[in-house]
């Protein structure tokens, strides 16, 4: 059996059906590990407080009533111990998920991640098919040791895959493509959309998003914002309004940060021929500065401006509420950038 159908037929087994509901964004992600547990006995969580707890943020409530003591495994407080300890059951045929509380705590099994896990395929043929569950991103005031975004680490690294959900159906269908991945992957879920935001979700084939594919999420012809996880949301927003001014504005989310959807990206660039690329995490080597490299090369000769990029500037998350609202951007900073870009 090849990877690809290998893959195909894992999908095949965890996907289900289920009836459309409106879930949160936390919610569709307990539905989601849940979904993929029922369905895949194969399938096992990892993590600090997952179980009786339910987790820090209560993502794993009630897994451990449903599943058991043996598929919801309340670790130490070692992330290096946890990933080992995943990687080894992946080589037993598991597909364990491993939550770090809090994505920055994910520098504590950095090893495990990208000297072990990233590289094992490459070195002798060895499938490792774990998730790593990074629970990231500002706007809870979580100060700079629980608010960063931390993702341009792993999509700098070979070997591994990197996808930031948007949406509940979003979290829900790249979870199930995760976990069906024969490779490492990491996978950023924002805080700050946990309970903000809800969406509808079937929870069945319908919904399982392919990793590598980037969603158009608002039709446009004068401008295209290209952003991912919790900046797609205030990308919308921003689009919104400028349509009651009377311009055009598409609204491209990555979905998958490695292996990024290159055609989606280039021809959404070609149709409007204005570009702002926007993210939470920190500016200087940012996801943005390879999305605006890849039009920069492949679609220069379409462009009416030059890329723009909004980002947070390199420096800590802030502890104080007003310093972390200048921090991240928002509608508002979207919105003047975008309009910069409309009068070039």
């Amino acid at each position: 059996m090849t990877w690809d159908q290998g893959l195909h037929q894992t999908i095949n087994t965890i996907a289900g059906a289920a009836g459309t509901r409106e879930l949160t964004y936390l919610e569709a992600i307990r539905a989601g590990l849940r979904h993929a547990m029922a369905n895949d006995e194969r399938v096992l969580l990892m993590g600090e407080d997952i179980g009786v707890y339910g987790g820090a943020f209560k993502v794993t409530q009630g897994l451990i009533e449903e599943f058991g003591a043996d598929r919801v495994i309340d670790t130490p407080m070692t992330e290096l111990a946890m990933v080992g300890v995943a990687i080894g059951m992946a080589f037993q045929g598991f597909r364990p998920v491993v939550e770090m509380q809090f994505a920055d705590f994910i520098s504590t099994g950095f090893d495990s991640i990208v000297q072990f896990a990233a590289t094992n395929f490459y070195r002798w043929g060895q499938p490792v098919p774990i998730v790593i569950r990074a629970p990231g991103g500002g706007g809870l005031r979580g100060g700079p040791f629980h608010s960063q975004s931390n993702e341009a680490w792993f999509v700098h690294t070979p070997g591994l895959k990197v996808v930031a959900p948007s949406t509940p159906a979003d979290a829900w269908g790249l979870l199930q493509s995760a976990i069906a991945d024969p490779n490492p992957v990491i996978y950023y879920e924002t805080k700050y959309l946990y309970r903000s935001l809800k969406g509808p979700l079937r929870g069945d084939e319908r919904d399982i998003v392919p990793l590598g594919k980037a969603a158009v999420r608002h039709q446009g012809e004068e401008m295209t914002i290209i952003s991912y996880a919790a900046m797609v949301q205030e990308a919308l927003r921003a689009a919104e309004e400028l349509e009651r001014d009377g311009h055009s504005i598409e609204v491209l989310d990555l979905r998958s940060l490695k292996p990024l959807d290159e055609e989606a990206i280039l021809e959404s660039a070609r149709k409007t021929g204005k570009v702002l690329v926007v993210h939470e995490a920190n500016r200087t080597c940012g996801v943005g500065g390879e999305v605006a490299a890849l039009i920069a090369e492949r679609a220069f000769e379409y462009l009416d401006a030059p890329i723009a990029r909004l980002a947070a500037p390199d420096t800590p998350v802030p502890y104080s509420p007003p310093l972390e609202d200048a921090f991240r951007p928002n509608t508002r900073t979207i919105l003047t950038a975008a309009r910069a870009l409309l009068a070039y």
